[in-house]
């Protein structure tokens, strides 16, 4: 029976090849942008352009692959500074991760605005990401309003998405001027979102008429 968990012979060399054309395309992109080349990417890699083919069919291929690693690791650094910290501190990495890695910023914005056409190879990959995020961001949201570190007063579902548009939003105007401090604007942002001490004890009035 074959080991799916660790995978021997032609199917690990093999996966450990994918791996390393997806980190190089990683690597190429975030100093070059989308202007990184295939032949830059096979250099890296040690294989030819045709090779890259075999485990990328198409360009676009690549680039959606390398996207999803950066929102994966993207995640996995707001999620720890949010970590026993809470929203603030979460948007502020998500934002810094945004500003170190300029090149994966700008294609991911450039493929994002490309995908809005149905035609495009990234319209259905946009569309399910954003989906998937909001509805993540949303269930946080819940939990944080449950807890009361989030206002209450306004749908989860809603400030979901509002936060998506802010972030997106940040990245294209540092794009434009790198001096817009969009770590510290979203920060503003999420204080915003905090359940104010005035709404805390209107709250405790509701619940405690007479006192």
């Amino acid at each position: 029976m074959t080991n799916q968990r660790n995978p021997r012979g032609p199917y690990r060399k093999s996966a450990e090849r994918r791996e390393q054309i997806l980190q190089a395309a990683y690597e190429a992109i975030d100093e070059h942008g989308e202007r990184a080349s295939l032949q830059d990417i096979a250099d890296r890699v040690g294989v030819t352009q045709p090779a890259l083919t075999y485990y990328f069919p198409t360009r676009d291929d690549l680039l959606l692959a390398v996207l999803e690693r950066r929102d994966m690791r993207g995640k996995e650094i707001a999620g720890a500074a949010a970590s026993g910290k809470g929203m603030v501190e979460g948007m502020a990495a998500s934002a810094r991760h945004a500003t170190d890695h300029p090149g994966l910023a700008k294609l991911s914005v450039t493929l994002s605005a490309a995908a809005t056409d149905p035609e495009s190879p990234a319209h259905d990959y946009f569309t399910e990401r954003y989906r998937a995020l909001a509805a993540e961001v949303t269930q946080e949201l819940e939990a944080q309003q449950k807890a009361g570190a989030l206002r209450a007063d306004q749908p989860a579902d809603h400030l979901a998405r509002a936060v998506l548009a802010v972030m997106d939003g940040l990245q294209i105007q540092w794009m434009h001027d790198p001096t817009v401090d969009i770590a510290a604007i979203a920060e503003t942002f999420a204080r915003v979102l905090a359940p104010s001490a005035g709404a805390g004890q209107e709250a405790k009035r509701r619940d405690h008429p007479g006192h």
